[in-house]
């Protein structure tokens, strides 16, 4: 399978996010930038999970319908052509990261995904089935993490 170059202006992979992202922050979705997207993709999705909390997996961020010819993000902003989910917070769009105090770093994994096709997804999907949907999908696939702690 392909793969697809994400990275961050704000933070290096395995590296701290910065308290501005964070939700006791400015809780701004951090910058992103990718390459080697597939010419065939017919869209995008990014998801950002922790799957270090507590009670399981948790979702930061779910974005689906990215357009496929676009090649970042900027902070605080929708993908291009995206529709931002609802996460584990309950709200629409970015839930900065909020381990639990005292915690070892927790890891917030950044996923961008090339589909074949759209996938279809609830309004408010857990991690496992965003997954699944774009599993039967995915052409290509990037990583980014970021870690972070209070």
């Amino acid at each position: 399978m392909a793969g697809i170059e994400l990275m961050s202006s704000a933070f290096s992979d395995h590296a701290f996010l910065p308290r501005l992202y964070a939700l006791e922050g400015e809780n701004l979705s951090p910058p992103l930038t990718w390459s080697g997207v597939p010419q065939d993709a017919a869209e995008l999705v990014l998801l950002c999970e922790d799957p270090d909390a507590p009670s399981g997996t948790f979702v930061h961020w779910i974005v689906v319908g990215v357009d496929p010819h676009s090649d970042g993000v900027a902070a605080g902003q929708c993908p291009p052509g995206g529709t931002e989910l609802v996460n584990g917070f309950h709200r629409q769009g970015w839930g900065g990261p909020h381990p639990p105090p005292g915690d070892e770093a927790h890891r917030y994994v950044f996923h961008l995904y090339a589909l074949s096709e759209p996938c279809a997804l609830p309004d408010a999907p857990s991690a496992d089935q965003v997954h699944e949907a774009v599993g039967r999908r995915e052409i290509a696939d990037g990583t980014l993490m970021g870690l972070y702690h209070r």
